[in-house]
């Protein structure tokens, strides 16, 4: 295993944790665990990816498309306001919400402690809590898909429960409990009938005792002067019953061995988080500090550097049969905000966009699992709203269904066109990184562009194409309803799908068909402020105080705008960011702004961004973050993306340039970032310090590459796979 030093790779607390949210988390992409880590009452809250309430119907996308041609003729004409009504009539529906499964509950009867503390180790995904000769450990096994709870004491005894009262459960949850003898203690389960609804989930805890005595008190098990209890768990979504017994029989085939399920799951997992760490110097003293202490130090590296890890770790173990939710793997209520869904417009990508440079392609492989199952509901959202063949995706998704039907007038996501391309470029990403094009990428980004093919019909006066109807999430123009022409998101993301898949299809009449398509797309507006016009359809005005950056989305994630191949175009964005306002303080526009102001060089706006977060008590003592000021609303937005920020601010690059320290604060002055991969096929690690950096290339392939540093200097090295290749400036 790689040996990690420096920084601390996990956090700490000195007390349990009273409430959910600040309950450390495990996760393996389907099972996740939160842990209060209290010695006499200890909860463990089961999540799973796959819970979602049922909401009674299977709502399809509206049938619009043979409205399309008379709304696109009255927004050409000029009414503003045209759109408002372009729906079926439906009120706004929420996809299914995320809810978590019950709390496995371990009473114990009350004894003194002393010298408790509990812990997270990143390295393992393992959760620990230590208390007069009581120890616990949770974690949730990548290897067995099984969440795995050791507690170890002197003649321990314990009430063990799954108790599925959680805030919010609903009342006509319909739950039944059952306890059996087995060879190795008992076994456990709860079964959860949704109320109205033929759907249930089904927890199973294998109980597993060395010494002592096992005694049931349905629905408990009562352990009494054991040495160990070990307790194996899964839940598991389904239609009508599930056979209880079949799920404990499986859970028995499993090693009845703490340490041997731990060296299972530790391989896999350690791998994966081992690949990327950030060294800022930070002081020991600072180093040491239990989380919720180095909160209040927001200014201190040893803070940034537990929140690039912590950052990794939950979203490594955040995505597998999903990428991360809103909350990513967790929650410990049933009334999870905006339904803890998949929020395309915004929320998913800047979640997921450290995972490409962070060494993090499970997280990639999880995001493109999510697309590829719903491509057949894209396909659906397509013909039914636009009338077109190829794809559209959804604002929202609960996960099981792609279609788009959460919309109102104030939000009219179904007429949203950029979504697919927005999706794809994280797998895009990955395709470059690896080397290595993967044809399900290169299917879907044919369908998009299939789209476009026949969607891009409606031209303008000089015989330029329109994107109309047309939508930037989620805002408005000054003087005009939401859905109107030619957003520059809408713009930007028909240009790069099709030239895009042109890329992925070369040779081909397609390719040439879309390129010229692409080439037909009108530019970008500059507005009387000297800023990129989140439209580019004349008169419209911009809308400043707004927390989503879409029209940026060209500087970000996209390279079509860059301050060395387009400075007009980056100087207006640039302008455009500086009039950007914060709006609700949300997360997500704070370390959105913080993404773009990186790619456009500036520093010092990364810094203010990203303090903005830092300064506004966004984490919780789990370092999980709040969507928005005084943790308010558990959300991982800001857990997740802030590895992204920090990465981008250090490094950036495409298949043909690499970036170095272009927006570093005065902040960091010195630091050490290993193992960041780059679009070009190269391993590199970073140290930079006043006056001077260094930066060794590992290149996997052979390739040319432009390298800016942070003087602006340019210059072409020519990378051999194979063979390190190492830039400095100053003198080392």
């Amino acid at each position: 295993m790689t040996e990690l030093t420096g920084p601390v790779h996990g956090t700490w607390e000195p007390q349990p944790a009273a409430r959910w949210e600040d309950a450390f988390l495990s996760g393996n992409g389907r099972h996740g665990a939160l842990v209060f880590g209290d010695p006499n009452v200890e909860r463990v809250v089961v999540t799973h990816h796959s819970l979602v309430r049922p909401h009674g119907s299977n709502p399809r996308p509206p049938q619009l498309a043979g409205e399309l041609p008379a709304l696109q003729d009255r927004l050409l004409a000029g009414d503003v306001t045209a759109a408002e009504s372009f729906t079926d009539g439906r009120p706004l529906q929420w996809v299914q919400p995320f809810h978590p499964a019950f709390q496995v509950r371990l009473d114990r009867p009350a004894g003194d402690c002393h010298d408790y503390r509990r812990e997270v180790d990143f390295t393992t995904g393992v959760v620990s809590a230590t208390c007069a000769g009581w120890t616990g450990r949770v974690f949730v096994s990548r290897a067995d898909d099984v969440i795995v709870q050791h507690v170890t004491a002197p003649g321990l005894t314990l009430d063990i429960s799954l108790d599925h009262r959680l805030p919010g459960a609903p009342d006509g949850l319909g739950v039944g409990h059952g306890a059996v003898f087995t060879a190795e203690g008992a076994l456990l389960s709860l079964r959860a009938r949704y109320p109205q609804d033929d759907r249930a989930f089904t927890g199973v805890t294998l109980v597993v005792v060395t010494g002592g005595t096992t005694t049931l008190a349905p629905p408990r098990a009562r352990v009494e002067g054991a040495r160990s209890v070990l307790l194996l768990t899964r839940v598991r979504r389904h239609t009508g019953e599930l056979d209880v017994t079949a799920e404990g029989r499986a859970l028995r085939d499993l090693p009845m061995d703490h340490d041997e399920l731990l060296d299972r799951h530790a391989a896999l997992h350690r791998r994966a988080y081992a690949r990327v760490t950030l060294d800022l110097a930070a002081a020991p003293a600072g180093r040491a500090l239990p989380g919720s202490e180095l909160l209040k130090r927001p200014r201190d590296p040893a803070l940034t550097e537990r929140l690039f890890a912590a950052g990794r770790y939950h979203l490594l173990s955040s995505a597998g049969l999903f990428p991360p939710r809103l909350t990513g793997l967790w929650t410990g209520d049933w009334n999870t905000a905006w339904s803890g869904a998949f929020t395309n417009d915004a929320n998913l990508n800047l979640q997921t966009a450290s995972a490409a440079a962070a060494g993090l392609p499970e997280v990639t492989e999880a995001h493109a699992a999510l697309i590829h199952r719903q491509l057949p509901d894209w396909r659906d959202n397509a013909r039914a709203v636009f009338g077109t063949r190829g794809v559209v995706a959804p604002a929202h998704t609960d996960g099981e269904s792609g279609h788009s039907y959460h919309f109102s007038r104030e939000y009219p996501l179904h007429l949203w066109t950029a979504g697919a391309d927005w999706l794809l470029k994280p797998l895009v990403d990955h395709d470059e990184t690896h080397g290595v094009r993967d044809p399900r990428t290169a299917a879907a980004l044919a369908e998009v562009a299939l789209f476009y093919t026949d969607f891009l019909t409606r031209t303008d006066d000089n015989g330029r194409l329109v994107v109309v109807p047309s939508y930037s999430p989620e805002n408005r123009p000054a003087d005009a309803s939401w859905l109107t022409v030619n957003a520059a998101m809408d713009l930007s993301a028909a240009r790069h799908a099709l030239r895009t898949a042109a890329d992925y299809h070369p040779d081909t009449a397609d390719a040439d068909r879309w390129r010229a398509l692409a080439d037909r797309l009108p530019p970008h507006r500059i507005n009387e402020d000297g800023a990129l016009a989140e439209w580019a359809w004349p008169g419209l005005a911009d809308s400043y105080d707004h927390r989503h950056l879409s029209h940026l989305y060209g500087v970000w994630p996209l390279e079509e705008i860059t301050p060395y191949d387009t400075p007009g175009l980056a100087a207006a964005a640039h302008r455009a960011l500086e009039l950007r306002g914060a709006e609700n303080d949300s997360a997500h526009g704070h370390l959105h702004h913080a993404l773009v102001a990186a790619r456009l060089r500036d520093g010092e706006r990364v810094a203010h961004a990203l303090g903005q977060v830092l300064d506004g008590d966004f984490f919780h003592a789990s370092l999980m973050s709040a969507h928005y000021p005084d943790r308010h609303v558990y959300n991982a937005d800001a857990a997740h993306t802030l590895p992204a920020v920090l990465i981008e601010m250090l490094l950036q690059s495409t298949p043909h340039r690499l970036v170095l320290l272009p927006a570093l604060p005065p902040s960091l002055p010195a630091g050490r970032l290993t193992g960041v991969r780059t679009r070009f096929g190269a391993e590199v690690q970073l140290t930079w310090a006043p006056g001077r950096a260094k930066a060794v290339l590992k290149p996997t392939r052979s390739v040319r590459v432009e390298v800016r540093t942070s003087s602006g200097d340019a210059e072409s090295i020519d990378l051999v796979a194979g063979e390190d290749h190492v830039l400095t400036q100053g003198a080392w």
